[in-house]
């Protein structure tokens, strides 16, 4: 029996190489966007309202691991109908654009999250928002990816535009770091007081976001559609939706076996950075300026492994892509747990060669969804995608903090954010061997 997939009648099927300024153009968004990955949700915000300030350190802990978890469940709840919507109404761009806007505007508006524990819930209820936007911009922005691939490139390409954010993630570190808050008296008179430098570095972020996605929105344009769409309400929607479902179960059954897998595999992938901040600070006794350091290497190491991976992606197929990089994650993070007590040099070393294989299998995991989807249905398949993912987006959180609650009833201790990584650690696992029997795209080459 064949271990792989005949891939006939897709959206890529057919496209010719777009030119290098859209592809370019369109990988701008990931480093436009990526901000609110590497700088709000990890490196930065993400300690900022998890520190002694806010209230006590499990505490923080476990209602980050809360809040991201709800906003998990919400937009598994919404993402495949808009999706759906997108293609239906061939508003994918115009879509993905005013999401963009809002995440900047959202971005901006972590300023007024003073230090004090008064504004915890509204610091979280904010980054929530933003990542409920910014699930759902992926959505439309990944649909994309067939106006500017082809089936023999399309790993490149989604290695390269994954790549590019993390690069771009360590520029903003970066400018921020050496521009507010590693200097006492930061750019325009900023300092530390009230947490001013990390407030400031919010509105950067915004602004960030919104100048360097302006080529995205000037290259790409959606297709002018000779009918008007059909009007569909949000009940018929759902209807459309577990039709198309049940549809894809019988013409593509492996399609639907990756997108369990990948869920698995992609919530512990998104753990990994949700959390490694937070770990990096907590059990290792990074400060803020030492995470951002963290942060900034472990983007470069990133951006190159993913970069370089989507070559081995068109080479030896995204399914070995992913099995690698799952297995050396579930390794390292084992190391983490185990050698969590010698000191910095281990989140140096085994946090820094995890960072390497994260961008390799989300990449990898775009570009084996992008080589099955048939033509027309890149919106509600990448939302379905982003709803499988979502749908259990709670598992890595909970997990993280049922993790860090049992270390502490095993151990006495008062802080065991390291049991944390276990939690993760078993999401990756898990995802690794429901991943085994899935079936890879037939038509990857070595050109």
């Amino acid at each position: 029996m064949s271990n792989s997939l005949p891939v006939e009648g897709t959206a890529l099927e057919g496209n010719r190489p777009a030119s290098r300024r859209k592809v370019w153009s369109w990988a701008m968004w990931d480093w436009g966007t990526q901000p609110l990955n590497t700088v709000i949700i990890t490196f930065v915000f993400s300690v900022y309202i998890t520190g002694k300030a806010f209230g006590p350190e499990n505490v923080t802990a476990q209602a980050l691991a809360l809040s991201t978890g709800i906003a998990g469940l919400i937009v598994a709840l919404i993402a495949p109908v808009l999706g759906q919507r997108s293609d239906r109404t061939g508003r994918t761009v115009f879509n993905l654009r005013w999401q963009t806007w809002l995440i900047a505007a959202l971005a901006a508006a972590l300023f007024f999250v003073k230090p004090a524990p008064d504004y915890l819930w509204l610091g979280l209820g904010i980054l929530g928002v933003a990542s409920i936007i910014g699930e759902l911009a992926n959505v439309n922005y990944y649909s994309l990816i067939d106006e500017v691939s082809t089936k023999d490139n399309v790993g490149r390409v989604s290695g390269f535009g994954w790549g590019l954010g993390y690069l771009g993630g360590i520029v903003a570190l970066l400018v921020l770091y050496f521009g507010f808050i590693s200097p006492q008296v930061g750019l325009f008179g900023v300092t530390s007081e009230e947490g001013l430098d990390i407030r400031v570095s919010m509105l950067v972020c915004g602004i960030w976001i919104l100048l360097f996605t302006i080529p995205t929105f000037l290259a790409l344009k959606d297709r002018p559609r000779t009918e008007p769409p059909e009007k569909v309400g949000v009940v018929a929607s759902y209807r459309l939706l577990f039709a198309s479902i049940a549809n894809l179960w019988r013409s593509s059954p492996h399609t639907v076996f990756f997108l369990a897998a990948s869920a698995l595999f992609r919530d512990g992938l998104s753990g990994v950075f949700a959390f490694g901040a937070v770990l990096a600070s907590l059990t290792f006794g990074f400060s803020p300026g030492d995470v951002i350091v963290f942060g900034a290497v472990a983007n470069v190491v990133a951006g190159v492994s993913t970069i370089l991976f989507g070559f081995v992606d068109d080479w030896i197929g995204p399914k070995k892509v992913i099995m690698i990089s799952l297995g050396a994650l579930v390794a390292l993070g084992l190391g983490v747990f185990f050698l969590h007590d010698r000191g910095q040099i281990v989140f140096w070393t085994l946090g820094m060669a995890m960072t390497a294989f994260v961008g390799p299998a989300q990449s990898a995991s775009r570009s084996f969804l992008a080589r099955l989807i048939p033509d027309g249905k890149s919106g509600e398949i990448f939302g379905l995608y982003a709803t499988t993912g979502r749908a259990i987006s709670f598992l890595s959180p909970a997990a993280f903090g049922l993790a860090v609650g049992l270390g502490a009833a095993v151990t006495g201790e008062e802080n065991t954010a390291y049991w944390g990584i276990m939690g993760i650690v078993l999401i990756l696992l898990a995802g690794l061997l429901v991943m085994i029997p899935v079936k890879e795209p037939a038509d990857h080459t070595m050109t």
